[in-house]
């Protein structure tokens, strides 16, 4: 199913609207890997490329302005008696888009170890005046997901994700096996709907980071024009071609201007940062 989006106007309430769906967006562009694409099905990397206690924390700039930063945590602890992955991010504006439209989403998976399949996955978000709670369980065998906003089971396909364990499902992923030109499509469960879209793998590149320059693999999530891109092509995320293979920077071209979402902290990867001379 497509969802359904509405052009926005270039006022003050328009903005509130653009920085709204550009920060959903962002999540889905950093968190809802789950890759269907037969040609990477069963390739992933031989070693993990993260572990627990590993943290990440990304800055969002609206041109010289910061608007907001997320921070992305990772444990490993128990659920129903057995030992899994809990992913957490908190989201949120700072600054003056803060005063402009305040937004504080918190996302949360318990997923497992090895597949990356989740069992739970918590959606927590106050967006201006504008709030939602809703925790989804998976059962896997039955492809299904129960939500609690609605009180609903919903059917679903084999191997779906939330939107955070989408996130170390593809860091899972061997992207030696990425060809320029291929597409990728891109499935994950969102607000009680199967949500699909498609990313196209760039190659790679070297870009500047404030760490200094990394050779990344990129990838251009295909985008609706008309909302708040002016074309398909407004949105480029880019991921470490290290063993760590995190997205260290995305960038969207808006009506509004352009934004970056950027890594500004890391502590606790399970390899080291690989950084160019």
């Amino acid at each position: 199913m497509k969802r359904s989006y509405t052009k926005y106007s270039t006022g003050i309430h328009g903005i509130k609207k653009i920085l709204a769906e550009t920060a959903f967006l962002i999540f889905l562009t950093l968190f809802s890997f789950n890759v269907v694409n037969s040609q990477t099905t069963g390739r992933f990397a031989k070693t993990k490329t993260y572990r627990s206690g590993e943290k990440l924390i990304y800055s969002l700039k609206l041109g010289p302005f910061q608007a907001g930063q997320a921070e992305i945590s990772l444990q490993q602890v128990n659920y129903r008696n057995q030992p899994v992955f809990h992913a957490k991010v908190i989201a949120q504006t700072v600054g003056l888009a803060e005063k402009i439209y305040s937004v504080k989403d918190i996302f949360e998976s318990y997923f497992d170890l090895n597949s990356s399949l989740p069992y739970k996955a918590i959606r927590n978000v106050k967006e201006g005046n504008y709030t939602s709670y809703c925790e989804l369980y998976f059962n896997h065998k039955d492809t299904t997901v129960f939500s609690s906003k609605t009180d609903s089971l919903y059917k679903t396909i084999p191997g779906i994700l939330d939107i955070l364990s989408s996130l170390y499902y593809l860091r899972g992923l061997n992207p030696v096996y990425f060809k320029p030109g291929d597409v990728i499509h891109v499935v994950t469960f969102w607000d009680d709907e199967i949500f699909p879209f498609d990313l196209r793998y760039k190659g790679k590149e070297i870009i500047k980071t404030k760490y200094g320059k990394m050779r990344c693999h990129r990838f251009d999530p295909v985008v609706e024009p008309g909302r708040v891109f002016k074309s398909e092509d407004d949105m480029i995320a880019w991921f470490t071609d290290d063993k760590n293979f995190i997205p260290v920077k995305v960038r969207f071209e808006l009506i509004v201007g352009s934004l970056r979402c950027e890594l500004d902290e890391y502590a606790n990867l399970q390899h080291n940062m690989e950084i160019l001379p």
